[in-house]
């Protein structure tokens, strides 16, 4: 599955994206825009799983999605709402619902790191990157080794 964050309204970065990664199964949305992600959705036919950032206002979606990918729990939400990415608020959330992983965007910073048995995934931004990096999307593949999480960067 492909992982996008932080569009903006700005699709170009996004379609450049979808291409390079080849053949994804699923789009998941963290945020700032949700209305991207059906556009994105509409546009190549996958499925999505999408959620509402602190830019959406009168056009969000949801704030977060709990959702099944294989036997993994996934919490989708864009991260502002928690005040820190990958501790306190956040992981505790993940542990009441059972998350395994959790997916957030809102920094414009690509990460992954595991703490306490929880992927924690940003997949920076897709248009305005804030790590001194091109613009990133990111993949989750599900394998025999469980959710391998990787960030690639546009060139």
């Amino acid at each position: 599955m492909i992982v996008f964050s932080d569009s903006h309204g700005l699709l170009g970065s996004a379609r450049k994206a979808l291409k390079a990664a080849g053949p994804v199964d699923l789009l998941l949305h963290a945020g700032d825009y949700y209305r991207d992600a059906l556009a994105l959705a509409q546009e190549s036919s996958l499925p999505v799983v999408a959620v509402a950032g602190n830019c959406d206002g009168v056009y969000g979606g949801p704030a977060e999605e709990l959702f099944l990918l294989e036997d993994h729990k996934v919490l989708l939400t864009h991260g502002h709402l928690e005040g820190d990415r990958s501790g306190g608020s956040l992981q505790q959330k993940a542990k009441e619902h059972g998350a395994t992983v959790v997916v957030t965007g809102h920094t414009h910073v690509a990460q992954m790191v595991t703490q306490k048995g929880i992927l924690f995934f940003n997949p920076g931004s897709i248009t305005r990157p804030r790590d001194g990096g091109k613009p990133s999307y990111g993949l989750l593949d599900i394998g025999d080794e469980g959710i391998v999480p990787s960030i690639h960067r546009l060139t």
